[in-house]
């Protein structure tokens, strides 16, 4: 029998999964992240409409692309999916890919760092107010060394193999708590590995897009070798889920495999999506400095031209000169 989260020597017997109750409202909603996603929610379309009131604009893409990330986690969290995480490794599996693998890249695209530069009201003089605390934090040693590929890339992987592959995964799910500070810890983690990597937010790395491509390809292999390990092992990994209750119906080591599977999959789809959001931000990165190569060329008669011409005809001459003499 499975213990009910919480509450040791309690049994709690849920039904077989299905798509309906996995994404049903759960009567036990998760009350700390309920209260977190609509902190978070609220806190970002306030941003918004101080800007709206103030004359300035915010991309309507940017909005809607938070409350969609915002959702997810909602939607892992506060539904009976967050029940069965407390006992099924796919679920649980499922619940880690979104909060870490997805849930990150839509919230980022929101770029709710710039959001709150640009609505935070500026401190008078000699004072510091939320807005100077948070350019602060952004400059300081710790955001910089949090926030390096050479700490946030093995911080990624080690949420994966560290985790599942010793003890740490079982002393956790003993308790509901532990079960939250997983889910904390994963979104956590992959807000600081994509940060960089999508780059619509300032920071203090900002690499070319190549180098965001490589960052990004440099993970996902591991991400996937995971995933497969899982999905091939012929023994339980875990005891936690060892003996799931008979109501939901499902053999644990066929329940793991799926598990492997969709941590293999999750780290195909959101390798798609930032590299199709990076290729996006590198085309309209080329249009701007096309433009302002062209203002600037209006401005002063094409003198970068003009002068790499002379360059070239003064080198001819003296080519010229040479063969003469």
């Amino acid at each position: 029998m499975s213990t009910m989260p919480g509450m040791p020597g309690m049994t709690q017997e849920l039904p077989p999964w299905t798509v309906g109750r996995v994404l049903a409202f759960h009567p036990t909603v998760n009350l700390p992240f309920l209260i977190g996603c609509l902190l978070l929610l609220g806190l970002y379309l306030t941003g918004v409409v101080r800007l709206r009131r103030r004359g300035d604009q915010w991309p309507m893409g940017r909005t809607v692309a938070w409350v969609l990330g915002v959702l997810t986690i909602a939607l892992v969290t506060c539904t009976g999916l967050d029940q069965y995480g407390m006992q099924m490794l796919s679920a649980h599996m499922l619940q880690h890919m979104v909060l870490s693998m997805f849930s990150p890249i839509i919230m980022l695209m929101g770029a709710p760092i710039t959001l709150a530069l640009r609505a935070l009201p500026a401190s008078g003089r000699g004072r510091r107010g939320p807005r100077d605390l948070l350019v602060s934090l952004l400059h300081s040693r710790y955001v910089k060394v949090v926030s390096h590929p050479a700490f946030t890339l093995p911080l990624f992987i080690a949420s994966l193999y560290g985790l599942y592959f010793t003890p740490l995964f079982d002393f956790l799910m003993r308790t509901t708590l532990g079960h939250e500070l997983m889910m904390v810890h994963f979104l956590g983690v992959g807000l600081l590995f994509f940060w960089p990597i999508m780059g619509v937010d300032p920071g203090p790395h900002r690499p070319g897009h190549l180098m965001r491509m490589l960052e990004l390809f440099i993970g996902m292999p591991f991400h996937a070798f995971f995933g497969i390990a899982i999905m091939m092992s012929s023994g339980l990994m875990v005891t936690t889920f060892a003996h799931p209750a008979a109501s939901l119906g499902v053999d644990p080591l066929s329940d793991q495999h799926m598990a492997g599977g969709l941590a293999w999959a999750f780290s195909e789809i959101p390798t798609f999506i930032v590299l199709i959001a990076l290729t996006f931000q590198w085309a309209k990165s080329e249009e701007r400095l096309s433009r302002r190569k062209d203002r600037t060329a209006d401005r002063d008669g094409d003198k970068e031209l003009n002068d790499y011409n002379a360059y070239l005809a003064n080198l001819q001459r003296r080519s010229g000169v040479q063969q003469q003499s």
